[in-house]
């Protein structure tokens, strides 16, 4: 019997796939799918759970096969993003007018996503004072407790590393090992190696320009095939929304929630604040914030429902250079930085608000100001080589933690909330690096203020 009412569950899930379908068929609306996506993934998790609990048989195997769904977009989104970075950084040289522009460019870039990410490390911290969550304790349930046993064995890979052993394991000892994925730190390891690429190219330029020439042209056909393999798994982000949801809210502990729905709410403030500070640095640079909220718009919605930088990074480009007026060189390199460093929610706010959570339990006085300033430069330190896809924040937790002597268990404490959390970090994470190429760009003067201004140029993902 449990068997047929799994297949029926499924079988029903699959019918509300097919809905899907015919709505792309008919050409709806990209957003207004991922939306409604998100809105019946809700439901049918919902119903689920009220009818069969979060830990019956028939919920158990039911998710097994949608997460074939699910897990799948989620791996197919992890399969772009070492392509994508090592393609948008080399292609950011060679699309570069002048090669004298990559030291500013590049400069201006990290010390924005740098000098943000410190500043949200301290309205994180800001915010867990302000909320009184210093000190809190969370339920630990089965699934917390199984958490906690995984993140255990992978702080194993980071618990030993001092601070500037952290940095040394940036550097790129075998390339093809990081190409492969193979370590905590691949991805700021193909950073670091496309930018040396980029570098050769610039100097190969000068003194070899057929050469040079070919290795543009090789390198803008690479960039095109990636950003079509880009746009067919883009296509399935309705679905791997719908499946994702489906099984956040039939799988999830509600009381757990309820019990942590202050942790929530006090990581969406941060998360808000960080947003307005965006905003101001836009102002600064006579950016007007109510249209970049206009035009970001598309891109910051996508990435709060894929949950995914990567998966963002084709929209976040074309709407830096086709609808705020950032140059191309700029847009690839701010997009592709923003990506593995310096992102404000995953590596910014959420560890330093776990940090000052769980200090106190183990004696330390999370006002004092030795407490403050360490963390919020361990946190900016660590924030280097965090992956745009699931999984970055917790990386980035579990080396601040390290490094500061805190226990990790906090980090599995709050398993039940983290993907209502990760939406939110997702779309600060990309508005962070299209902020470091607004800058950018208007630092170099390379910024078009006609495209800016014009107010009917707004990207619409057509996926």
């Amino acid at each position: 019997m449990t068997t047929l009412i799994t297949v029926l569950v499924v079988l029903a899930f699959l019918a509300v796939l097919y809905v899907f379908y015919r709505m792309q068929a008919k050409h709806y609306k990209f957003s207004t799918r991922v939306f409604a996506a998100l809105g019946v993934g809700i439901v049918l998790g919902g119903i689920i759970q009220f009818a069969f609990g979060t830990q019956d048989k028939v919920t158990t195997q039911a998710m097994e096969w949608i997460g074939i769904v699910g897990n799948g977009y989620v791996a197919f989104l992890q399969m772009l993003v070492i392509p994508l970075v090592f393609v948008s950084i080399v292609g950011a040289f060679t699309k570069m007018k002048e090669s004298k522009q990559v030291g500013k460019i590049s400069f201006t870039v990290l010390a924005t996503l740098l000098g943000t990410t410190a500043i949200a490390a301290l309205v994180g911290i800001g915010t867990t004072l302000l909320f009184g969550l210093q000190g809190a304790k969370f339920t630990e349930g089965t699934a917390e407790t199984a958490r906690i046993a995984e993140l255990a064995t992978r702080q194993e890979t980071v618990e030993n590393l001092s601070i500037p052993q952290q940095i040394l394991s940036f550097i790129p000892k075998n390339v093809f090992a990081d190409f492969a994925g193979t370590r905590p730190t691949s991805t700021i390891g193909v950073v670091i190696f496309a930018a040396f690429v980029g570098i050769a190219y610039l100097g190969i330029k000068r003194k070899a320009p057929k050469e040079a020439e070919f290795f543009a042209n090789l390198i803008d056909s690479l960039y095109k095939i990636t950003m079509r393999i880009v746009t067919l798994v883009l296509r399935l982000t309705p679905y791997g929304v719908l499946a994702l949801m489906t099984n956040v809210v039939a799988t999830s502990d509600y009381n757990a929630i309820l019990n942590l729905g202050k942790f929530v709410f006090a990581s969406y403030t941060a998360l808000i604040i960080v947003m307005l500070v965006h905003l101001l640095i836009l102002m600064a640079v006579r950016v007007n914030p109510v249209n970049y909220l206009k035009k970001s718009f598309p891109v910051l919605s996508f990435a709060f429902t894929s949950r995914s930088s990567a998966g963002a990074m084709p929209l976040n480009i074309e709407t830096q250079t086709k609808a705020l007026g950032v140059d191309d060189a700029t847009a690839n390199f701010a997009a592709s930085f923003g990506m593995s460093i310096g992102q404000n929610g995953c590596a910014g706010v959420y560890p330093a608000m776990l940090a000052t959570i769980v200090a106190p339990t183990v004696g330390i006085n999370v006002f004092s100001l030795e407490f403050i300033l360490m963390l919020v430069a361990i946190v900016t330190i660590s924030s280097f080589g965090v992956a745009g896809v699931g999984g970055g924040a917790t990386f980035a937790s579990l080396i601040v933690l390290g490094a500061m002597n805190l226990p990790v268990a906090i980090v599995g404490l709050v398993i039940s909330v983290e993907p209502l959390i990760d939406m939110a970090r997702t779309a600060v994470n990309v508005s962070d690096s299209m902020v470091a190429g607004i800058v950018t760009s208007s630092r170099i003067k390379e910024l078009d203020r006609d495209v800016l201004n014009d107010s009917s140029l707004v990207i619409e993902e057509n996926a």
